[in-house]
């Protein structure tokens, strides 16, 4: 339990205990249809065994919430009392790929098993039970939608809880301090999940009526048929995620091998453009996306010659050159690969500005691409917030004014005010990227810093390397 904080661990409990209190009728001697409980419990247990497979990629949630109509269907035919024991089996049975695997295997059970007994109270609030019977269509479809409707929203705040409880935010080296999760915790989660689990109550429903139909419990495992040609779905859509991110993770590694002055620099870049684009609220399939192009925004140097990009002395004219061929070089090798989108305009125009004095194309204002001035800012933070082994890094706080001085001219105001905000929000964990020896010892090699103010020359000109 060393991994889960303290707050954490008291919410978990604390939901044990009200789902404990939620089935206490059942020890008062309540009447439950205990073949109906069992038989629901069992394959609420049988579906989750095989939710998550391996494959040579790692784990993929195959079924996350796909048997979820098992558990309403259980609020529709059960008391509530009865109602909460169904999640339980499943929850203790399925695989849990973070550590500590018990306290999450009971945390998820106490969840469940309290979403499930307010689906079962909001559904006989408005009569479901008794329209269930006969059944009375399209009357049912209201006890049913509010089961499924006071599941999600169950489900949501106490996942959001959880989060507030288990992430803290402290404050960042750069003296912003990061503001606590829970005004954040929630946010997106209902929006998210209320469609899945309206689909998910209509399936419950559906099972429900079939297991009190005379064809029995047996038709009503048909309707979870289509539960697993989505769960073969979703795996499919996941092994092919993770074969991208297998993809870009080579590419970055390979840039970090030869240019060693930006190690850990890409996924840094990437993580600051999530933050801005998340302040601009850009959707989850663009945020991802422009994830992609902050991580591989400097892929192009795989193309310059490794005797320049570790030149210890200043560059001549034509290695400069040479240094700006990178985002060309960069979309060249990315051009080919569907998935990034509208990051591979990133990566080619990351170095232009607004006033038109940038590179490779000199583009201005607009005709720049908007995930393109979303990295050039978060290229720049990073570097400016980033000890190298040439010079010790900025301040948070100075490096920001830096980027609202240059607002206008080099950077798109929008972006630079969106990532203000977003570390305003959640603060900024600054890290030595390469060489920490030389770092520590404050030995820069000689000649690689072109000036008494090395971070100033790469944000206000083109430098070796540009921002980075």
């Amino acid at each position: 339990m060393k991994a889960i904080p303290a707050a954490a661990r008291a919410y978990i409990l604390g939901a044990l205990l009200c789902a404990g209190a939620c089935a206490f009728p059942l020890w008062r001697g309540a009447a439950v249809p205990w073949s109906t409980l069992l038989m629901l419990a069992g394959l609420y247990a049988v579906c989750e065994l095989p939710a998550r497979r391996r494959h040579h990629g790692g784990s993929v949630p195959v079924a996350a919430g796909s048997f979820f109509p098992v558990l309403l269907a259980a609020a529709f035919l059960l008391p509530p009392a009865a109602a909460v024991l169904v999640a339980v089996p499943g929850a203790l049975v399925g695989r849990v790929e973070q550590r500590p695997a018990g306290i999450r295997r009971i945390w998820r059970a106490a969840q469940l098993a309290l979403a499930t007994w307010g689906a079962a109270q909001a559904y006989l609030a408005l009569g479901g039970d008794r329209a269930l019977r006969a059944p009375d269509f399209p009357y049912v479809l209201l006890p049913a939608a509010a089961g499924a409707l006071a599941f999600c929203l169950v489900v949501t705040v106490l996942e959001g809880g959880i989060l507030a409880a288990a992430v803290g935010a402290p404050p960042t080296p750069g003296g912003l301090r990061g503001k606590a999760p829970v005004r954040t915790a929630w946010h997106g989660l209902l929006l998210r999940s209320l469609a899945p689990h309206c689909v998910h109550g209509l399936a419950g429903l559906m099972m429900a009526v079939l297991w009190r139909s005379p064809y029995g419990p047996l038709s009503a495992l048909f309707v979870l048929l289509p539960m697993y040609i989505s769960c073969w779905i979703f795996a499919q859509y996941h092994r092919e995620r993770a074969a991208h991110q297998a993809t870009i993770r080579a590419l970055v590694q390979a840039v970090d091998i030869k240019d060693k002055y930006t190690r850990g620099h890409s996924e840094r870049v990437g993580h600051a453009s999530v933050l801005i684009a998340r302040e601009l609220r850009m959707d989850t399939e663009r945020l991802e996306v422009l994830r992609f192009a902050g991580i591989l925004h400097d892929v192009g140097k795989l193309g310059v010659p490794t005797r320049v990009l570790r030149k210890d002395g200043p560059l001549t004219p034509q290695e400069r050159r040479v240094i700006e061929l990178h985002p060309e070089y960069g979309h060249e090798m990315v051009r080919g690969i569907g998935f990034l989108g509208e990051a591979r305009a990133a990566i080619l125009h990351h170095h232009e500005r607004l006033d038109g004095s940038g590179y490779p194309y000199g583009l201005v204002g607009r005709q720049i691409p908007e995930f393109a001035r979303v990295v050039a800012v978060a290229d720049a933070f990073d570097a400016m917030t980033s000890t190298r082994s040439y010079r010790r890094a900025r301040p948070v706080a100075a490096a920001l004014a830096e980027l609202k001085r240059c607002a206008g001219t080099q950077f798109d105001p929008q972006m630079v005010r969106a990532l203000t905000r977003a570390l305003e929000r959640h603060g900024w964990e600054t890290a030595v990227t390469s060489d920490e020896a030389g770092a520590r010892g404050n030995v820069p090699p000689p000649g690689r810093a072109t000036g008494p103010e090395p971070v100033r020359t790469a944000v206000r000109g083109p430098g070796p390397d540009g921002p980075a």
